[in-house]
């Protein structure tokens, strides 16, 4: 006899459990009427009703009750044995999809301490130029800037990392070549602007009451193009305070002016309900809200 899809296995599971076709799509991230089709293929596969339906309610038949303890003693151990098998002879492997500055700027100078902490976990990233509006369905992992996707979708869990907002930044070869001490000081130099964000420097203006005229413009498709773009020394250009806190450090790049261009946008990271119950995922996002609630704390 062909076995039934393990699948469908686990649908009947959670749909007797909760005696509910609805609540069990919801708990399995599907449409009700997926739950229902299934169902119907486990019981016409099997030859046996599993289900008593009626016009507003829904009970195990004998066979559907007797099939049910079966299966969750089946559905235990097969989690038992996988998790041990994993244990003794598997890795880990987080997969991220990321904004390529978040991911150079932000993750990988922080990356080698998660890799020594968790020697069993392997991390792969894939670095994403267009913005994600949707947790990819081959991440486990992803960052999203904009808003929290958990309004849409309720099978995701959304963290805030931090809020997005951005300050001019030079390189210091070239303010020492052409000094910028006041704001009107812009328009003698050449402005870098993010294709995305061809407004930014008007608004980060407006807000000074200073009209910016700038001698020159140089627009750059992405955050990192610009950021790199400055600290050769091209111009001036609007960087993501957070990101670019290490070129702040390191002195590659000169935050210019205290007042900053908060874009109502934030860095969130992404995943899966059911992903976030996985051992090596939930090890890793403990790791990244840990590193950024440091990275970020105010100074005692």
């Amino acid at each position: 006899m062909r076995l039934p899809s393990l699948k469908y296995l686990k649908t009947f599971q959670v749909a007797a459990a909760r005696l509910s076709f609805k609540a069990a799509a919801e708990e399995l991230f599907i449409t009700p009427s997926a739950v229902s089709h299934q169902i119907k293929a486990l019981e016409e596969q099997l030859g046996i009703a599993l289900f008593e339906r009626g016009p507003h309610s829904l009970t195990l038949t004998e066979a559907g009750d007797n099939y049910l303890k079966h299966m969750d003693t089946v559905f235990t151990r097969l989690e038992s044995v996988t998790e041990q098998l994993k244990a003794r002879y598997g890795r880990g492997v987080v997969r991220l999809h990321l904004p390529p500055f978040f991911a150079s700027e932000m993750l990988l100078p922080r990356l080698p301490a998660f890799l020594e902490a968790q020697p069993d976990t392997d991390v792969h990233i894939n670095t994403v130029l267009a913005p994600l509006e949707s947790h990819p369905a081959e991440a486990d992992l992803s960052v999203i800037v904009g808003n929290p996707l958990r309004e849409v979708d309720p099978g995701l869990v959304c963290h805030k990392l931090f809020s997005q907002s951005f300050v001019p930044a030079s390189a210091p070869e070239l303010l020492a070549r052409k000094p910028v001490e006041r704001v009107a000081d812009l328009n003698e130099h050449t402005l870098i602007v993010h294709d995305a964000r061809r407004d930014a420097w008007h608004r980060w203006a407006e807000r000074l009451h200073v009209d910016l005229r700038p001698k020159k413009i140089v627009r750059c498709d992405t955050l990192y193009t610009a950021a790199e773009a400055a600290e050769r020394g091209v111009g001036i250009a609007l960087v993501s305070s957070r990101i670019a806190n290490q070129r702040f450090a390191q002195g590659s790049l000169v935050r210019l002016f205290d007042a900053e261009l908060a874009t109502g946008e934030s860095y969130f990271l992404i995943l899966r309900r059911e992903d976030a119950r996985r051992a090596d995922v939930a090890a890793f996002t403990r790791w990244i809200l840990d590193e950024f609630t440091a990275a970020f704390q105010p100074a005692a």
